[in-house]
């Protein structure tokens, strides 16, 4: 699918209309199916201008509900109690159900005067990025000196950095038309990396018609047609004076506001209108709730084409002139004078050959967290698995599970006393009613797992009796559901150990065919990619054929959710330069690595600044095609791992997901004991998605 386009106006009245057209006559043109979408809307989403406007225009075959993310009552109350990434989660699944359907989609976001509430400057960028758009900012020109511009564009370029957005082109909207050419050269001559568009003010596309201050004030229209209503409105005039003095002041395109009963006023207006000698009036706006004397009125209607449009308000002259000031030009589906007018102006302003490539070519490799979370979600949710949760009676647990039933992402069965987790469950007022619970104490389940963990452990002393004893275990009984296949996988560790969880699973499950360690890998998701780290949870120190195969299944582990795997087997020392037990090790490692899998794109032995940063590695490794690019990263200890990933974690707000258990016949994964609800619905839906690659092994290998 193409990339999509996120359009934002920077500031209030940055004439997005113009633009947005513009770009959706480029891509209709060059996309079968064209999507539009905006983050939030106001009121009635049919109301919308924008939404109206394309839907009309372009005739889109798609309902309205599936154009926005939500409404700014909705916005408002996650704002208001500091939910603001839950903001962020209803945009994305609300955008990612239209993406879906769509070869590409058009959005366009949302500024702070549309939403009439205090999101942060940094809301469209936000959105942007968790969309995984390129942005095209529009910032306004209107009235603007060039050094106000220039000074303009340099703050919103050093906002961007901070963002780290996906810049596809700016717009630089309603520059005088005088300042274009030296515009042009200051940003040719700074050399821009994306271009700027500069697009000149078109006063026609400024100006409100009158059919918009009809209906912005809710007008009654006395006199006029669908013609006269199309009119732009340049100037407004208070008729206030005599009518000598009156016919002096009129200009071309003006709008005369004028109390109801002001029949000379009415007459003259009319008379100028039919005489050469005076410039055409726009049309008239009566105001105070009084409308012409009936013989004005018989007047008027014995005209056959009316000269222009007549209109009445109930508010008093002074309210209604100020109320017309504030009006904006809106351009209207019907209007295609103005569509042309708007069209023309950008079209102009643009090098289209030149912005149909870089759409085309240009692709956002980002993955924010969200992004990567809502894609596991859909994935888990795509081919439902079966996974056993042994803790629960725990509050998180049933929480998670609540959140995973609800959303059809997986089938659960909890272990425990179901009298219990039923009590907790109506306590915590949860929506588990036909959740599958399992007590292995009851269960008739437990003696044919404990026959068969005798077959398994008899060899190494174990009787029936202890066996049937062990089954009594949570941990126990859900590994055995996993092994024969009544689960798909198992998620446990809120409350046990990390032993707890994994030895049963060493014992029973045991490791694939070819792997000679289990092992675990961390998603580090960053603010704009992730990374995998291993092993930074399970083996203390391993050796070198082992740190191999934790390259292998990390390789793999990272393939599986979808990040291409470049690999950085880490040491204090980088290429051939260090000496020692410890760089040997890794350096042994490396050469096993490239021998047993030479499939995969592999450095080592290197150290982290040279894996991660691209300056480092020009000095370090130049030759090297993974360093400065490596997204897993494998650790020769855990000592090492399991600090690195905490410290990442904690100063650079990273959303650590895992550990994630490599190496198992069938898919169990440990939970850190201060889990949160997220990571529990997180790690759930990761072994879900193991789940499925492992049904899809077997009916290869035909098991």
């Amino acid at each position: 699918m193409a990339q999509s386009i996120y359009v934002a106006g920077v500031e209030k009245r940055s004439g997005k209309s113009a633009i947005v057209l513009t770009l959706m006559e480029l891509l209709s043109g060059e996309t079968s199916k064209l999507g539009f979408f905006r983050p939030v809307v106001h009121g009635d989403v049919e109301a919308d201008r924008l939404i109206n406007l394309v839907v009309n225009r372009y005739h889109l075959d798609i309902p309205y509900e599936s154009m926005y993310g939500c409404k700014i009552e909705t916005a408002r109350e996650l704002l208001a109690s500091n939910r603001y990434d839950e903001l962020l989660k209803i945009i994305l699944i609300k955008y990612k159900n239209l993406e879906r359907q769509c070869d590409r989609v058009l959005c366009v976001g949302t500024s702070l005067s549309d939403a009439q509430v205090a999101i942060e400057d940094d809301f469209n960028a936000d959105v942007a990025n968790n969309l995984g758009c390129l942005l095209m900012p529009i910032l306004q020109g209107y009235g603007r000196s060039i050094e106000e511009i220039i000074d303009t564009a340099a703050s919103y370029r050093q906002s961007l950095k901070e963002h780290d957005c996906d810049l596809l082109a700016t717009f630089i909207n309603g520059i005088d038309e005088q300042y274009i050419d030296d515009l042009k050269d200051y940003f040719i001559h700074q050399g821009a990396k994306h271009p700027v568009y500069l697009v000149p003010t078109v006063a026609a596309l400024e100006k409100p018609t009158v059919g918009d201050i009809a209906s912005a004030l809710k007008a009654k229209v006395l006199s006029g047609d669908h013609a006269t209503l199309k009119r732009n409105v340049l100037n407004y005039k208070v008729a206030a004076m005599q009518v000598p003095h009156f016919l002096d002041h009129l200009e071309e395109g003006d709008l005369i506001i004028t109390p109801g009963d002001r029949s000379d006023i009415i007459l003259a207006s009319l008379m100028a209108h039919k005489s050469s000698s005076f410039p055409q009036i726009a049309g008239l706006l009566l105001s105070g709730q009084q409308e012409p004397d009936p013989q004005i009125t018989k007047l008027i209607s014995g005209i056959s084409k009316a000269p222009f449009t007549i209109l009445a308000v109930a508010s008093d002259t002074f309210t209604t002139a100020i109320a017309v000031t504030e009006i904006k030009a809106i351009v209207d589906p019907e209007n295609e004078r103005k569509i042309a007018t708007a069209l023309g102006v950008v079209e102009k302003s643009i090098d289209i050959p030149d912005l149909k490539e870089r759409m085309a070519s240009t692709y956002s490799t980002r993955v924010t967290p969200m992004m990567f979370e809502y894609e596991l979600i859909q994935r888990a949710k795509a081919q439902p698995q079966h996974i056993v949760l042994p803790e629960g009676k725990e509050e998180r647990i049933l929480r998670a599970a609540e959140i995973l039933v609800l959303r059809g992402v997986v089938k659960l069965t909890l272990l425990g006393d179901e009298e219990l987790i039923r009590q907790k469950i109506q306590s915590l007022g949860l929506q588990l009613d036909d959740v599958n619970i399992i007590d292995p104490l009851q269960s008739p389940l437990r003696k044919r797992y404990a026959e068969n963990y005798f077959q398994l452990r008899q060899h190494k002393g174990v009787t029936y009796e202890m066996a049937y004893d062990t089954l009594a275990d949570n941990s126990y009984f859900g590994t055995m559901m996993v092994h024969l296949e009544d689960a798909d996988g198992m998620v446990s560790g809120a409350v046990h150990t990390t032993q707890h969880t994994i030895r049963p699973a060493f014992q029973i499950i045991k490791t694939k065919p070819g792997t000679s360690i289990v092992s675990s890998v961390f998603f580090m998701c960053l603010e704009d990619r992730v990374l995998v780290y291993g092993d930074c949870a399970v083996n203390p120190n391993p050796n070198a054929q082992q740190l191999a195969d934790i390259a292998a299944s990390s390789a793999d582990t990272a393939t599986l959710f979808h990040v291409n795997p470049r690999l950085a087997m880490l040491s204090y020392s980088t290429g051939a330069s260090g000496k020692g037990e410890a760089v040997n090790k890794v350096r042994e490692a490396v050469r096993l690595s490239k021998e047993q899998r030479p499939d995969l794109k592999l450095e080592g032995p290197i150290q982290y600044d040279a894996a991660i940063d691209v300056g480092v590695a020009k000095t370090k490794l130049p030759d090297s095609d993974v360093a400065g690019l490596a997204n897993v990263f494998i650790f020769p200890d855990l000592n090492t791992g399991n600090n690195t990933y905490k410290a990442v974690q904690r100063t650079s707000g990273a959303v650590a997901i895992g550990p994630v258990l490599q190496g198992l016949n069938k898919p169990v994964n440990d939970l850190s004991r201060g889990c949160t609800v997220t990571d529990i619905v997180n790690t759930v839906a990761i072994t879900a998605v193991q789940a499925q690659m492992n049904g899809v092994v077997n009916e290869n290998s035909g098991t």
